[in-house]
């Protein structure tokens, strides 16, 4: 396989792989149409890359598209899997809107910037004071469910596998998950139901690389949302991200043999 790749962080060691700089793409348009896979462009590069130069490009429009706006996301889980995603009531930011909103969620809530990751501008509504200085941060009034967890599973998902689920343990601080906000790995064993749901959703959004974040509450999961880039600090070997994306890159670039297996083995093994 021919590629390019636009962030040779996530492609070291990618064989075949020509590292281009983002912002120099229009300068290789040869190049670039004669690859097999353009990966991890930057969202900007998007639409010249796949409608101008009729690219192919990994990880799918979808992924980034869906990724790029948790609005946009959240009405996604609601279309396919509405019973799997927390209550939300999205909202244009006006003082009709702020008090609807307000008196319809009971405290505490989660309200959230519609883009941002790594748990920044996600905030813990507790008071009217705490939603006051929300509104004043943000354009689109987001507010959702506060589920009753102090942990949840982030499940690493590549094309049609899961390569990696773990626990993410609350941090010194609370309400936040996220490692790099101080929370803890946990790799204990995480049930069958949680990680199927990463994979329909996957499936049926046509997102093939994502860190899919899932709250199990008495049982039943809820996806909270993904990152189309996600860290790797949970990863428990350095190779098995590379190892998985290349295999799937090879596959989609291959026609299906209808005499062959009826789908890939799984990479990662689920509790039960």
């Amino acid at each position: 396989m021919k590629l390019v790749s636009f962030d040779i962080f996530r492609t070291l060691g990618f064989p075949d792989t020509t590292n281009l700089k983002p912002e120099q793409f229009l300068a290789h348009k040869a190049l670039l149409k004669e690859a097999d896979w353009v990966l991890f462009p930057e969202y900007w590069q998007l639409n010249a890359l796949v409608h101008g130069l009729k690219c192919r490009v990994f990880p799918s429009v979808a992924s980034y598209r869906i990724g790029h706006d948790k609005v946009e996301m959240t009405r996604a889980f609601q279309a396919v899997a509405p019973e799997h995603t927390p209550w939300t009531l999205i909202e244009a930011n006006g003082p009709h809107e702020q008090q609807a909103v307000w008196d319809a969620m009971a405290l505490p809530f989660v309200a959230k910037l519609p883009k941002a990751s790594m748990g920044e501008g996600v905030w813990l509504i507790e008071n009217r004071e705490h939603w006051r200085r929300y509104c004043e941060q943000t354009s689109v009034l987001y507010a959702q469910e506060y589920l009753p967890i102090d942990r949840d599973v982030r499940v690493v998902i590549v094309g049609d596998r899961v390569v990696s689920a773990y626990w993410r343990t609350q941090s010194d601080q609370g309400f936040y998950n996220n490692v790099s906000r101080g929370g803890r790995i946990d790799r204990g064993p995480v049930p069958s139901v949680v990680t199927d749901l990463a994979l329909r959703l996957a499936r049926e959004l046509e997102v093939d690389h994502a860190g899919f974040d899932i709250a199990l509450v008495e049982g039943f999961p809820y996806v909270l949302e993904f990152n189309r880039l996600f860290g790797n600090q949970g990863l428990a070997r350095g190779d098995e991200l590379k190892t998985a994306i290349l295999d799937y890159l090879q596959r989609q670039a291959e026609p299906e043999d209808p005499d062959g297996p009826t789908g890939p083995a799984p990479l990662w093994p689920v509790a039960v």
